[in-house]
């Protein structure tokens, strides 16, 4: 696209792209935002709670066949195996980690290739929402926070709920029990839908249509050699967070319109589900902030289940727990290890050194905002400003550098599987590790200090 003027790109890139991305996200979606609508409609029927159970089952085997067909089999098979293991512990009270256990089997059984990697990778987002699901369910029972054993057509319809099965988000099993009562459809259930569908669609469109081409398309910036690879990481990056912001607002649509994804606090009840912030990603305080933001009820799954935990071992070892099962449940792919493994080491490394820097002089430079009240004496200098926009700074080099691993134009990109790890070593060496490098030295300053 090259020997096009700005005039004839824009409209090409309209015609050959914007249009036709629109249409297939349409396409792809509005039979199961229908299924929805339908379960959300018979669950404000008055039924019986069997009945409204039994329809989240069937609206999710329905959805599930309309993306995977025969292959969602797996998906079910997983969900079977889920409740035998419940069943079978019964009257443990560590059924939490039996579960996890023996889903982590089955997940990696999967992964190394019992199964046609290209079909497993596509039911992967499915396999890991049911995962979460059940394990969330076992850890709750295991501590009273769920005080009775569910039925199977509860736990069915709790795992395979329309709303979420196919694009996530996870939810728990309290969150879906509230949903079956089927609260009103106001205005602002509405609204929350209608504004997530434009906000899915816009970054869609970004992620296929626009981020590609940010330089020097969009934003004139022309440069070669190494701040060239540079610039294509960040259009990388930017491509590849705007295709999650997709998926997260989607998911939020779907579990919104199922009539999940609420908050109540007397009689006033808010639809405020939010599974990604995408100015939190854009312009970080920190790395640990994009984390956090990346996917919400993610993180709030990982520090629940997984980080807690883990926290017997020390704060590192739990860290380090926490994004080795983030990394197994999105499946056994090297750059997506490397990626997430690399984020544990960054957060770990920036959250000490900030913690250490706020200590010694007393200044709000956490990875975290401090709350109104904190003890800090240095709260709005200017050079406190100053620090904090020097860590956005270097949180925005790490998402460049790692995001540069995602290239749909790769030639060593495995199909349906994902990159290989040559991929991923020549990328970073491309870049000369400088985010690992980077790492390494605010690591030993830390040490220093």
């Amino acid at each position: 696209m090259a020997s096009y003027g700005r005039q004839e790109f824009l409209q090409a890139l309209a015609e050959g792209c914007i249009i036709p991305t629109v249409h297939q996200g349409l396409e792809q979606v509005w039979q199961l935002l229908l299924v929805c609508l339908l379960c959300r409609l018979i669950c404000r029927l008055g039924l019986s709670s069997n009945v409204k159970h039994l329809t989240s089952l069937v609206g999710g085997l329905y959805v599930l066949y309309l993306f995977f067909e025969q292959h969602m089999v797996w998906v079910i098979m997983l969900s079977l195996l889920c409740y035998l293991i419940l069943v079978l512990c019964q009257r443990s009270s560590v059924r939490g980690v039996f579960l996890s256990l023996a889903i982590l089997i089955y997940l990696l059984m999967g992964e190394l290739h019992l199964i046609e990697p290209a079909t497993w990778h596509k039911m992967r987002g499915s396999q890991m929402v049911v995962a979460m699901k059940a394990i969330s369910l076992a850890f709750d029972l295991d501590q009273g926070t769920v005080p009775s054993f569910p039925s199977s057509l509860e736990f069915m319809g709790y795992i395979c709920f329309v709303g979420t099965v196919i694009f996530g988000p996870w939810i728990s099993f309290t969150s879906y029990k509230e949903a079956m009562n089927g609260r009103k459809m106001s205005l602002l259930w509405f609204a929350k839908i209608a504004g997530g569908f434009v906000k899915s669609q816009i970054c869609l469109v970004i992620s296929n249509c626009i981020a590609p081409y940010l330089f020097p398309y969009f934003i004139p910036i022309y440069w070669d050699g190494l701040l060239r690879k540079w610039l294509h990481a960040y259009e990388n990056a930017l491509s590849f967070h705007f295709s999650n912001y997709f998926v997260s607002y989607l998911s939020e649509i779907t579990t919104v319109m199922a009539g999940a994804g609420f908050t109540e606090h007397k009689d006033n009840l808010k639809w405020d589900l939010t599974v990604a912030k995408p100015l939190n990603v854009e312009l970080p305080r920190s790395m640990v902030e994009v984390v956090t933001s990346w996917n919400l009820p993610m993180s709030r799954w990982l520090n629940t289940y997984v980080f807690k935990s883990a926290l017997k071992l020390g704060t590192f070892p739990a860290i380090l727990v926490t994004y080795t099962a983030s990394a197994l449940l999105h499946g056994l792919s090297f750059h997506l290890g490397a990626v997430l493994l690399s984020l544990g080491f960054i957060t770990y490394v920036e959250h000490v050194l900030r913690k250490r820097l706020a200590a010694i002089f007393s200044a709000c430079i956490l990875s975290k905002r401090c709350p109104a009240d904190c003890h800090h004496q240095n709260k709005k200098n200017v050079w406190v400003y100053a620090v904090n926009l020097a860590f956005s700074a270097l949180s925005i080099f790490h998402l460049m550098y790692l995001g540069s691993l995602f290239d749909s134009d790769a030639d060593n990109m495995d199909g349906e599987q994902g990159y290989m790890a040559s991929h991923t070593i020549q990328k970073w060496s491309e870049l000369n590790w400088a985010s690992h490098w980077v790492t390494l030295g605010c690591w030993v300053f830390y040490l220093l200090i």
